[in-house]
């Protein structure tokens, strides 16, 4: 099964993390940290994006919803609707808090800022 991009459904977490989120312009405004999975439901939460920061300290990682991140090959990375104001401005979490507890306080908090449909 294919994505509306034409790419296959199916990709290896390793290939995720590190890759440039980029915005409309192809501005890079980040890159993909980690994935947070629900291993209940079998999907992911979101992607944690970071940027800004000075050599680890003081980098605050913004939780994105998965169907936010579109895959562009042309631009060799994620291409998101989100300037890097806004980006700015989402909700912002240390990588501890974004993985204590179960994570859905996170995950509702995101998903209500971007307005994006709910997987659940």
């Amino acid at each position: 099964m294919t994505t509306p991009s034409g790419h296959t459904s199916a990709i290896r977490a390793k290939k995720v993390i590190g890759t440039s989120i980029k915005d409309a312009s192809g501005a890079t405004i980040g890159k993909v940290e980690d994935l947070v999975l629900h291993k209940l439901w079998n999907h992911i939460m979101f992607a944690i994006v970071g940027f800004g920061g000075f050599l680890g300290m003081g980098e605050k990682f913004h939780p994105l919803p998965w169907s936010a991140l579109d895959y562009d090959e042309d631009a060799n990375g994620y291409v998101v609707n989100v300037t890097k104001e806004q980006l700015k401005a989402a909700p912002a979490y240390t990588m501890e808090e974004l993985t204590q507890s179960d994570g859905m306080q996170y995950r509702d908090r995101v998903y209500d800022y971007y307005q994006a449909t709910r997987y659940w």
